[in-house]
């Protein structure tokens, strides 16, 4: 046997352990979140659910990142649509809001697609100012619009589901379907034909383009997709809070949903993005009682998060990878 074919015999097997790793991760993780209203309730119950709200919303986000290479500040835009969506269906017409979820992700992928349309020839900074503006514009069109939107108070919706079960429970397990759902497609989405194009177009714009795949048609539809995921975190979050006002779709709570994409290092699956909503809804709940120095804390703990997962953990498997091909 040529050492050729020798050094390539290890590298198979430990692709295959670590593909092997991370699906039993996920699958570990959906498992443990299953378990968490067998010891949870109450508060602790309501904020797990809130987290798994956002962690679509971060999905959303590490999708568009991960399969654009672009970055958005403006996701709360199509939260917003998703949430107001749900909860203007249900006020108006009296629509179940399992009815109202389909139609909250249709309208925030076609509000996607008029965005991304226009902005289509944007990238880097420019793009990024782009949704700022998008993000920025969020709380000003919903009171504007305060007649169908109801204004500062905004509007109320019913948490029910299945008659018979608690609200707490259906919030809860509502929010975990809709991550499992959106993490599946995901997965899905990645190993189809046209997500391995669009990865294509953006690290090899020329040979995808000879496939089909231009630039513009993978923007379009890495942004309507990313958008759809978020309008669809923007309906869960708005059933698992049971109403919605433009206090909680601020710019800041479109550049917390980005602090978690980082967090979770643009992953697009369950875990990663269950890590970074974590950072984004619970460390500040931890941190409550160091009143002014929340921000500091805070803003440490987000570099030390960052350094430590883009600089020592690469290094780390680095060497560990030098040391296992010294032995082979």
């Amino acid at each position: 046997m040529s050492d050729t074919s020798m050094s390539s015999v290890p590298l198979r097997p430990a692709r295959g352990l670590a593909v092997f790793d991370r699906r039993l991760l996920s699958v570990a993780t959906v498992l443990g979140l299953v378990l968490v209203p067998a010891w949870a309730s109450g508060y602790w119950l309501y904020s797990a659910s809130l987290l798994l709200s956002q962690s679509v919303a971060v999905l959303s986000i590490s999708f568009l990142i991960r399969f654009s290479g672009e970055v958005s500040i403006g996701h709360n835009f199509f939260v917003a649509v998703g949430a107001y969506t749900v909860a203007i269906l249900q006020n108006a017409i009296g629509l179940p809001f399992i009815v109202g979820v389909p139609v909250a992700v249709f309208l925030s992928m076609a509000a996607g697609l008029v965005f991304a349309w226009p902005s289509r020839g944007l990238s880097g900074v420019y793009l990024v100012v782009a949704t700022l503006a998008l993000g920025l514009c969020v709380p000003e069109v919903l009171l504007y619009w305060s007649d169908l939107t109801g204004g500062y108070e905004g509007l109320f919706l019913d948490s029910t589901v299945v008659p018979g079960v608690s609200v707490e429970l259906q919030q809860y397990y509502v929010a975990l379907l809709a991550i499992i759902v959106a993490a599946f497609v995901v997965h899905r989405f990645r190993h189809s034909r046209i997500g391995l194009a669009i990865l294509a177009s953006r690290d090899h714009p020329h040979v995808a383009a000879s496939f089909g795949m231009t630039n513009v048609t993978a923007r379009l539809t890495v942004f309507a997709m990313s958008a759809a995921i978020a309008g669809l975190s923007g309906a869960v979050l708005a059933f698992t809070t049971s109403m919605v006002s433009p206090n909680g779709f601020t710019f800041w709570n479109a550049v917390t949903l980005l602090v978690g994409a980082v967090v979770s290092l643009y992953a697009t699956r369950i875990y990663a993005a269950v890590i970074g909503a974590a950072f984004i809804s619970l460390v500040p709940q931890v941190l409550s009682d160091y009143g002014p120095l929340i921000s500091i804390i805070y803003g440490v703990a987000l570099v030390g998060v960052i350094l430590l997962s883009n600089v020592v953990v690469p290094q780390l498997i680095a060497r560990i990878r030098r040391r296992r091909g010294r032995h082979v």
